[in-house]
């Protein structure tokens, strides 16, 4: 079972139901994608952590469902309340049209080999469950005691304020930088066009000279893996929100068990 800081719990399909139909801020989210429309793809994942999962997409529970036809947030929320997934996604691949992608039987690792791909954005995980803590160990004990998605607050702690420090890094290099709560831990996410056509080789360089002092996925930031949290949609594993932090200050004091923020109105009154 996951183990996570008070309140933070799977939510039911009726609680994601609730979430899309009453919360879901498409607004926000029409204007984060405004420049991604048609060039970008969305994912989700129905059920692969909680087993939480409508019953008529249970073959599907596992899968990573790619959404390739959306045109604004009207079209995400109508296929959130249909699959009503555990974890919804965008992929940072930008592709010159995503429409051909939908004919293509290739590979995705040969994506950056294709003449519709189109860069790629620099992104960093900050896990909290890649914390080494006192209490729990490292990643691969914590893994072995099937923890590895478990986290408690002193890891969460440790990778909020990593989301500061290298927010403030990377804004050195970068002018557009974002940090976004994805439910669990950070992503530090880079807008620059220059970040965008990095080479395969600059990326592992990159990740690993990151990751030597900042709890990230590496692999992430190297590219192996394309999908990052939609920001605005449901966590389903911790029941809370992916939210945008537009001022680091907010941070400093930033508690997921009881921030309106990122806390669903169904799990307020927990």
């Amino acid at each position: 079972m996951f183990k996570f800081p008070h309140g933070m719990r799977p939510s039911t399909l009726d609680e994601r139901k609730e979430f899309y139909r009453e919360e879901f801020d498409t607004k926000s989210l029409d204007s984060w994608s405004e420049n991604r429309r048609r060039r970008t793809k969305l994912a989700m994942i129905p059920g692969r952590h909680t087993g939480i999962v409508a019953e008529e997409h249970l073959q599907d529970k596992d899968n990573v469902i790619i959404i390739d036809d959306w045109r604004n947030a009207a079209d995400v929320r109508r296929y959130a309340l249909d699959y009503l997934p555990e974890s919804m996604y965008y992929d940072r691949n930008r592709y010159k049209d995503v429409a051909k992608c939908a004919k293509c039987g290739s590979k995705v690792n040969s994506c950056p080999d294709c003449c519709n791909y189109d860069g790629q954005q620099l992104a960093f995980d900050l896990d909290p469950e890649n914390v080494d803590c006192p209490y729990h160990g490292h990643i691969g004990q914590k893994i072995a005691q099937g923890r590895g998605l478990s986290f408690c607050m002193l890891e969460f702690k440790a990778v909020r304020k990593q989301a500061v420090l290298l927010s403030e890094e990377l804004s050195k290099d970068y002018r557009s930088v974002e940090v976004v709560y994805s439910g669990r831990g950070f992503h530090v996410v880079v807008g620059d066009e220059s970040g965008y056509i990095l080479t395969t080789r600059e990326r592992r360089s990159l990740a690993r000279r990151i990751g030597r002092r900042y709890s990230i996925d590496e692999w992430v930031t190297a590219g192996g893996s394309r999908l990052l949290r939609l920001p605005f949609s449901l966590n389903g594993l911790v029941s809370r929100k992916c939210v945008i932090i537009r001022d680091l200050r907010d941070l400093l004091g930033f508690d997921p068990r009881s921030s309106n923020l990122v806390v669903p109105v169904f799990a307020r009154s927990a």
